[in-house]
């Protein structure tokens, strides 16, 4: 499955535009994770902690897109696009959404 945030592939003919396809996520961040966090905002640096949830959000939303672009018979998706929103009371939850269009490559 190639996936690319273009509208074309290189060496590749599209045959066939399938359909808008998509992915989501909603994942929450534990009381520890926020303290940890909370720390290294007062005193600078990257939080891995926050960084890890990310990562793993956004490869399951990505996932999950495939997979539905896989059920439709493509062997692609172009113009993939990837949108994070914080949601939930006090934005104590974060949404990450996958999205692109599922095209049948030559």
């Amino acid at each position: 499955m190639i996936v690319t945030t273009t509208a074309s592939v290189e060496g590749h003919q599209i045959q066939n535009y399938i359909r808008i396809v998509a992915g989501e996520t909603v994942v929450g961040i534990n009381m520890f994770k926020d303290i940890g966090a909370g720390f290294r905002n007062l005193v600078g640096g990257r939080s891995s902690a926050y960084e890890g949830e990310i990562i793993q959000a956004r490869e399951q939303a990505l996932g999950e897109m495939v997979q539905r672009a896989i059920e439709l018979g493509a062997n692609g998706v172009v113009g993939v696009k990837i949108d994070y929103e914080s949601i939930g009371p006090q934005g104590g939850m974060m949404m990450v959404t996958a999205s692109g269009t599922a095209v049948s490559l030559a």
